[in-house]
């Protein structure tokens, strides 16, 4: 059962994998751009390379000759996959499903125009004339971004045509790769956004985790809560829709499926990627009987999940730097968010900081039946405590 994994990208989900692959028995050399990133701290051995350079990837993988590749971030050459692929190797969820989920324009016409799913209206643009084109059939408000990019880098809500030139210009700073086009989508008036951890194992039937809710700021994840509340009509719609593109993108692995949710309107398809998610974090508090890097192993390596299950509700709060720059950053806090019952910190171990960069979260349980929004605020305020300096 022991595999060589080659995991692309090595930040703090990529930690969190490496630790429950190597828990089953597992060998992994960890990758990023970066030397010191969490999940080489923890890796058998480690790369520091460009995954956007196909040739120094293709070098990484002759070096190693992994059995399976596991991609964790965005910014590497998707397309390289398909020759590792038909080598032989086994690629995470698969070598299609990361190619099409990395490009907003892929993934967005395949839910919509192949496969019927309910998504906001959405145009794309080249150039500033077609985003000023776009963004007028749209109306306003209207959200901007990259066609590739994470975290939020690039997305702008845009209010007014003369904020159009200042949405072009940061969408295309913050766009991944070398691909200039934007995506011009309408704004929902969602009443809540939840994550549902989607699980396609090698065989049997998809699996479905609790609904996560969660609330981002700018793109980028800020609070998670599990389960969320949502109607048993929306959860089904959620699920089939979530079913049917992952079965699309084939593959085995578990996926982050974006809703937004309006209770006027429905469920609407927003995004997805093929690895686990960073809302999922929440799941480190043992709110499920198998967390979502435990999941997302057991489904790439063929293992039995006997089921999926509420243990327990579930908070997570994260960490932000407010400094720009600094190198082996310090910590305060650390008692006092620990003397706290049922509350977990975790410090991502990452080398250097950048201003409001991720750098730990906080995770919290509670009974199942307890008070979720007093659950939420005391996650908030325990990880506020804790200062980056």
């Amino acid at each position: 059962m022991t595999k060589k994994i080659l995991l692309l990208g090595s930040g703090e989900l990529g930690k969190e994998f490496v630790i429950a692959a190597q828990r089953k028995g597992q060998y992994i050399i960890a990758c990023d751009s970066y030397a010191g990133a969490p999940a080489m701290q923890v890796a058998d051995e480690c790369e520091v390379f460009d995954m956007l350079d196909g040739e120094a990837l293709a070098a990484a993988v002759e070096r190693h000759r992994p059995d399976i590749i596991v991609p964790e971030i965005e910014a590497i050459r998707t397309e390289r996959l398909y020759d590792f692929e038909r080598e032989g190797i086994q690629v995470v969820p698969s070598a299609k499903a990361v190619n099409f989920t990395m490009n907003r324009k892929a993934i967005r016409d395949l839910a919509a125009k192949e496969l019927g799913l309910k998504t906001a209206r959405y145009f794309y643009a080249e150039s500033y004339e077609e985003l000023c084109a776009a963004a007028e059939k749209i109306g306003f408000p209207c959200v901007v971004k990259p066609l590739m990019s994470s975290s939020g880098k690039g997305q702008s809500l845009v209010s007014s045509r003369e904020e159009l030139a200042k949405a072009w210009e940061y969408g295309c700073s913050g766009s991944r790769g070398d691909i200039r086009e934007l995506i011009v989508e309408e704004f929902i008036r969602f009443d809540s956004e939840i994550t549902l951890l989607t699980v396609t194992p090698k065989n049997g039937p998809t699996l479905f985790c609790p609904p996560i809710g969660h609330v981002q700021k700018g793109g980028d994840y800020r609070e998670s809560f599990q389960p969320a509340p949502i109607s048993e009509e929306h959860l089904r719609e959620a699920q089939r829709m979530a079913e049917k593109v992952t079965r699309a993108l084939t593959g085995a692995g578990l996926w982050g499926v974006e809703f937004f949710l309006s209770h006027e309107n429905g469920v609407y398809f927003s995004e997805l990627s093929p690895r686990p998610h960073d809302t999922g974090m929440v799941t480190l508090a043992g709110t499920q009987n198998l967390n979502e890097f435990e999941l997302h192993l057991r489904a790439m390596l063929g293992l039995p999940i006997p089921r999926i299950s509420l243990e327990r509700m579930g908070a997570s709060a994260v960490i932000l730097s407010p400094i720009a720059s600094a190198e082996r950053p310090q910590y305060s806090g650390e008692e006092e968010v620990c003397s706290e019952e049922n509350t977990y910190l975790r410090i991502f171990g990452k080398p250097r900081t950048k201003l409001n960069r991720r750098m730990g979260v906080v995770v919290r349980y509670a009974p199942v039946g307890s008070d979720l929004d007093a659950l939420r605020d005391a996650t908030k305020a325990a990880a506020a405590k804790i200062k980056v300096y």
